[in-house]
């Protein structure tokens, strides 16, 4: 069984307290991994200079070449790990074992990773808009049009506090090492497994070592890592969101709340989309924030909702390594069945149908954890608090609602997809600012152009611009 250090800097720190994590299903141990608390953090938060330094000796367009040879590394080669080496299918088997993801989707993930840091360059070029990536190192420079142009980091490290349930978020930070900016995780407690690989595949390519500090821990850490780092991201729900919102140091990445909106004029061909509908709410068990969580439209809904519930209400709980094996357990024991008495409140509200209630229960316990099989929902008016939920599994709610009052009616949207022709009505939601991501056409909410940005531009999170005059 491998003993996993924590990293300070690059080096590794066995402490006195570890943690076992063990197999969601089987109670089986994986791997001893060390905690660190909140002082240690504090203390290292001295030295974080170091890791700018060390990232700024070598240029970005050489981090980027390095990032690609990392992400062959990450993606097919047997890396160093604490105490011993991990293959890429250990990995995948190990990170399916503690997180309840099934092993295949663990891998799409990998290929999510893998793609982000092959196309750096590009990303990069998108995200600061064709800026020189030079004048990110100085500080300062001169852009194409022969205008100063300066642009500050407000930290030499980015922290990150993530989390255990979703590995594909791991995508929104991989473009800071590139920027030169060193990073401080706390890894989920049990998702440990991307951060030490996306570590050991970098310092393979010859990414300095001391730009990276991973402190496994309690929350004792998250709140350290947030309170000494002048820019942070955390992941969570929506207290999470409620706790930090308006905090210009943390950005936030929780539910999206993202929905599937049916136009007047394409609502009679709802079946066209049906198909766009099921990935949007299956795709990676449901886990993701840029799942659909609901359905809008005017008319036909029922027939909607009952056209999703036969296709998704029939899909079973399946062993992990099954490669057909769609849902992923809550390994939180308890979770699953307080978020089904959550869900179950909903359905006494009036005009809200069970709508995949024909196809049995959707609570499956097991010894050790629990699962929710996929849940469609109708709600006649968008007022019922089904109607603007998320969860994490394959949940969503088919709503009835005129066009003309979707927009106001629908709230917070981070992935927002309109199928419409109606040039009026998309003009009207391009200026929504309650929605962060939109799709016009029939455009799946989890098909995501990774060269715009998502939630918020990181560069623009990173770095301020400012004014800047030279004279001699």
């Amino acid at each position: 069984m491998l003993s996993i250090p924590a990293l300070r800097w690059g080096q590794p720190y066995p402490s006195l307290e570890i943690e076992t994590v063990v197999h969601f299903a089987t109670g089986e141990a994986v791997a001893n991994v060390s905690q660190a608390n909140g002082g240690l953090v504090q203390r290292d938060m001295r030295n974080a200079q170091a890791a700018r330094d060390a990232l700024r000796a070598i240029s970005c367009a050489d981090l980027i070449e390095r990032c690609k040879s990392a992400a062959d590394a990450y993606l097919n080669g047997t890396l160093p790990l604490g105490d011993g080496q991990q293959s890429p299918d250990e990995f995948v088997h190990a990170q399916s074992a503690t997180s309840g993801l099934p092993e295949h989707i663990c891998r799409a993930n990998m290929k999510k990773n893998h793609a982000v840091l092959s196309n750096m360059e590009r990303m990069l070029d998108a995200l600061t808009r064709g800026l020189d990536l030079a004048i990110l190192t100085r500080g300062y420079g001169k852009e194409s049009r022969g205008v100063v142009v300066s642009y500050q980091a407000q930290s030499p490290v980015l922290g990150l506090v993530l989390p255990s349930n979703s590995p594909g978020v791991h995508t929104l930070w991989l473009p800071a090492i590139p920027l030169q900016l060193g990073l401080v995780m706390k890894p989920g407690s049990q998702e440990i497994w991307t951060p030490y690989r996306v570590f050991a595949a970098m310092v393979e390519a010859g990414i300095p070592a001391e730009a990276f500090s991973i402190y496994p821990g309690g929350h004792d850490v998250g709140a350290a890592v947030m309170a000494a780092c002048n820019r942070s991201m955390i992941f969570g729900g929506q207290a999470t969101i409620e706790k930090h919102k308006g905090d210009p140091r943390i950005q936030v990445h929780g539910p999206g709340f993202s929905k599937i909106l049916l136009g007047d004029d394409a609502v009679d061909r709802w079946e066209d989309y049906l198909e766009l509908m099921v990935e949007s709410i299956y795709s990676n068990a449901g886990r993701s924030c840029i799942n659909a969580s609901s359905v809008w439209a005017s008319r036909h809904t029922m027939e909607i909702a009952q056209a999703l519930a036969d296709r998704l209400g029939p899909i079973e709980v399946k062993p992990p390594t099954d490669p057909t094996s769609g849902l992923a357990a809550f390994t939180l024991p308890g979770a699953a069945a307080a978020i089904w008495r959550t869900i179950e409140a909903g359905f006494r509200e009036e005009h809200v149908t069970h709508v995949t209630e024909p196809f049995g229960p959707r609570l499956v316990e097991q010894q050790r954890c629990g699962y929710l099989r996929p849940t469609i929902v109708h709600c006649k008016s968008p007022t019922a608090a089904l109607a603007k939920s998320e969860y994490m599994f394959p949940f969503a709610a088919v709503v009835e609602c005129p066009q003309e009052k979707m927009i106001d009616q629908m709230g917070y949207t981070l992935v927002g997809t309109a199928i419409t022709g109606n040039s009026e009505w998309q003009q009207q939601l391009t200026d929504a600012t309650h929605i962060d991501r939109l799709n016009i056409g029939p455009i799946p909410t989890n098909n995501l152009d990774w060269l715009q940005p998502h939630e918020g531009n990181l560069v623009e999170f990173l770095f301020r611009a400012r004014a800047y005059q030279i004279r001699k």
